[in-house]
């Protein structure tokens, strides 16, 4: 009987270890972390003028569109736009630093006092300054070689003038403008060595009124092929008013005045602003004074009008590919000023020192430049 009890009790137990095991739940495999998300960088843009002025500010927004389609969600864009340079423009950019933005992009010549001033207060946030010069440990600057395209356009000009007298309206008196002024009338006169340029200073970038003006003064003054300085379409839409040429300018500008439309004198952003970001994101941002040009792909003049002999066209193709090869500079000696003053000399090509210090109209410019500029 014991030897029984004893079997019974060992079956038993062996019984309910089973049932026990066979009740009991299985437990789930422990999760892996999901991965973190790394936040997105914000990049904040302040314009001077209105996103839809066909022309420079909308040629900058064409570029944050571009790092928005490259980059997707690793990174988070907004702008400004209408901001007047000066006082305005310090309290937009410090807005744009307290909403999170660690890269910002100031695209006007005006606002460089501002952005150094709060690149000073914010060593974390990096800072660009379109065709500004001042530079720091968190702010570089950016610029295109926009005369590039003028003496281009000027090739174009010199040889659809019938006056032998083209115009330009100008923004103002700053070395960026002056080159552009300087470069169309060199390349005016590498076709047709009788033409002058008149220009009209307006004192703003985006004034489609005052620019109106300016363009017909310069029609009143026999100018028949106009270029400008300025932001918006109203110079183009003047000439063709008056039964003129003019190019447009930054933008494809083509659609706002087919027959006076000669070829936009176009920039593109994009390739800039995306290597910026990538900068920012690889850790590798530096200050630097970048100037990109045709040869990096940020300047051309486009869309040449069917009414420009071949012969122009033929020239302009050429001074392109040179631009892209490297082999031909719109800044070459000798050149004269109109006073008559070398001031490069024979097989001297300009450096970005002399470029920048530009205050003199060259040989073929008509007048002088505003007083104290």
């Amino acid at each position: 009987m014991n030897k029984r009890k004893i079997i019974h009790t060992a079956l038993a137990a062996a019984v309910a270890i089973t049932l026990a095991s066979c009740s009991k739940k299985e437990e789930p495999a422990p999760k892996a972390p999901e991965p973190v998300k790394a936040e997105a960088l914000k990049v904040g843009f302040i314009y001077v003028g209105p996103v839809g002025d066909a022309g420079w500010t909308f040629a900058h927004d064409n570029g944050r569109k571009h790092i928005e389609q490259k980059f997707g969600d690793k990174i988070k864009t907004t702008f400004v736009e209408k901001v007047p340079e000066g006082a305005d423009a310090e309290r937009v950019i410090r807005d744009l630093v307290s909403q999170g933005n660690k890269l910002i992009f100031a695209t006007s010549f005006g606002f460089g006092d501002a952005m150094e001033k709060v690149a000073k207060d914010h060593p974390d946030v990096k800072f660009e300054h379109a065709t500004g010069y001042k530079t720091s440990a968190n702010l570089r600057v950016y610029e295109a070689k926009f005369y590039e395209d003028a003496y281009l356009a000027g090739i174009v000009a010199g040889t659809m003038t019938k006056t032998n007298t083209i115009g330009f309206v100008g923004s103002f008196p700053i070395p960026e403008v002056l080159r552009n002024i300087n470069a169309f009338t060199l390349g005016a006169r590498s076709v047709n060595p009788k033409v002058t340029t008149k220009v009209v200073w307006v004192n703003t970038w985006f004034d489609p009124p005052k620019e109106s003006e300016a363009a017909q003064a310069l029609i009143n003054q026999k100018a028949d092929v106009l270029l400008q300085n300025t932001d918006s379409t109203a110079v183009l839409q003047t000439a063709e008013k008056n039964g003129k040429y003019a190019f447009g300018w930054d933008s494809d500008m083509s659609a706002f005045a087919t027959k006076a439309h000669l070829g936009s004198a176009v920039v593109n952003w994009g390739p800039y602003y995306e290597k910026a970001v990538n900068d920012v994101l690889a850790g590798t941002w530096k200050t630097s004074d970048t100037k990109w040009g045709t040869k990096e792909g940020a300047n051309d003049l486009i869309k040449v009008a069917d009414v420009v002999p071949d012969s122009a066209k033929k020239r302009v193709d050429e001074i392109k590919a040179g631009l892209k090869a490297g082999t031909f500079a719109v800044f070459k000696g000798p050149i004269k000023d109109n006073t008559g003053k070398v001031v490069l000399d024979k097989d001297v090509v300009a450096d970005d020192a002399w470029k920048g210090k530009i205050n003199f109209y060259v040989e073929g410019v008509d007048g002088k430049i505003p007083a104290g500029k």
